[in-house]
């Protein structure tokens, strides 16, 4: 299983050619490499001088917000079994694209909040885990349609969000544990306080 952190590794710089993503970086991966850009998990298939390409199929096409891969973008190599879990446990599979609805500023720190389909807000848990172009993020409240977000500066710092504007469109990645509880379970079942805690003694 390939699996990431949501710690984001570096900035690079990244152009859509095709079927293709082109990215100039430092990081050196190797052919057939797996790592996560802005969260999508893609496989490198050719190694340039200073970078590599990484294959986009359809349908990764189809659900990252595609207009963000031509300018700079996160990229994380995946994880090694010796690696320690910074963030949380990712996939890089994107589930679907949020668009930022409101930015506030609250002293040092950022409040972010996004609209997402209904779908997908019954993954979404209160002071659970979120993946945001990658970027591993604590999740402050959830509402109907959207949820809000308290990036503190030395998020700011490291990623794009400083360069984050309302309107502008995301790849989301919500909770792979809060996923496959609902899958196991079903939202029109009524779980115990006991079954509960067996769930979170689980993890």
């Amino acid at each position: 299983m390939i699996l990431f952190t949501g710690l984001i590794r570096e900035i690079a710089d990244c152009k859509v050619q095709n079927d293709r993503l082109s990215i100039k970086a430092h990081y050196k991966p190797s052919l057939g490499d797996s790592i996560a850009v802005n969260g999508a998990c893609l496989s490198v298939v050719k190694i340039n001088n200073n970078g590599f390409e990484v294959e986009l199929s359809h349908e990764s096409k189809s659900i990252i917000a595609l207009e963000n891969y031509n300018g700079k973008v996160h990229i994380e190599p995946a994880m090694k079994l010796s690696d320690r879990i910074e963030g949380h446990i990712l996939q890089g599979h994107i589930d679907t694209t949020a668009t930022i609805k409101k930015i506030e500023k609250k002293d040092k720190n950022l409040d972010i909040y996004l609209t997402i389909s209904k779908e997908f807000i019954k993954y979404i848990v209160p002071k659970g885990s979120i993946a945001v172009d990658g970027a591993s993020l604590t999740v402050n409240d959830v509402y109907s349609d959207s949820f809000r977000l308290t990036i503190i500066p030395i998020t700011i710092q490291n990623t794009l969000i400083k360069e984050y504007k309302t309107k502008r469109r995301v790849n989301i990645e919500t909770d792979m544990f809060a996923r496959y509880i609902y899958h196991i379970f079903k939202k029109d079942k009524t779980l115990s306080w006991d079954e509960v805690d067996k769930i979170n003694a689980i993890f």
